[in-house]
């Protein structure tokens, strides 16, 4: 059964991340996911469950159950998921980031900034960390796109350092 459905940044996620793996279950969806682009962009774990079997019954997906053991759905793209992921990356977008900011949040009800600034600084500094540890794996292990992305979050991370430094004093 095959049916036009209104997709979504998650369905998006899902076909992407099945086009670069090739057939994967929901748990190592969400397993990729985390590791990668869970540093920039938050989604419900559940949903990396129920999304795939929206996408097959509308003909994005192909699903093969496990017919022994714990009988886990693997999914895989489609040409229809395929040609839906190419347009949606042809689209460009002048939609900003979400700020989610639970410090921020703080302060701005009145919270004293320092003693929050001394904990992002520290939390800011390790991801900082986290994100140089894999920029120095080398462009031959990063493809282009996680790469750019990559580069993203440690510009990010590095302007976080410097703001919450400034509030520590």
């Amino acid at each position: 059964m095959s049916s036009d459905i209104r997709l979504t940044p998650t369905s998006y996620i899902v076909l992407g991340v099945l086009n670069a793996a090739g057939e994967s279950t929901p748990y190592e969806l969400k397993q990729g996911v985390a590791v990668s682009l869970g540093n920039f962009w938050s989604l419900q774990h559940a949903q990396l469950y129920s999304e795939p079997e929206r996408l097959a019954a509308a003909g994005y997906l192909t699903e093969r159950r496990e017919e022994k053991g714990r009988r886990r759905k693997h999914y895989k793209i489609t040409a229809k998921g395929r040609r839906a992921l190419a347009d949606w990356l042809e689209e460009t977008t002048d939609e900003l980031p979400e700020l989610r900011d639970r410090a921020l949040l703080k302060i701005f009800f009145g919270a004293d900034p320092g003693p929050l600034a001394t904990r992002q600084v520290a939390a800011h500094r390790a991801k900082l960390e986290e994100y140089e540890r894999i920029a120095e794996l080398g462009d031959e292990y990063l493809p282009k796109g996680p790469r750019t992305t990559l580069d993203a979050g440690i510009a990010s991370e590095k302007e976080w350092v410097r703001f919450w430094s400034r509030l520590e004093k």
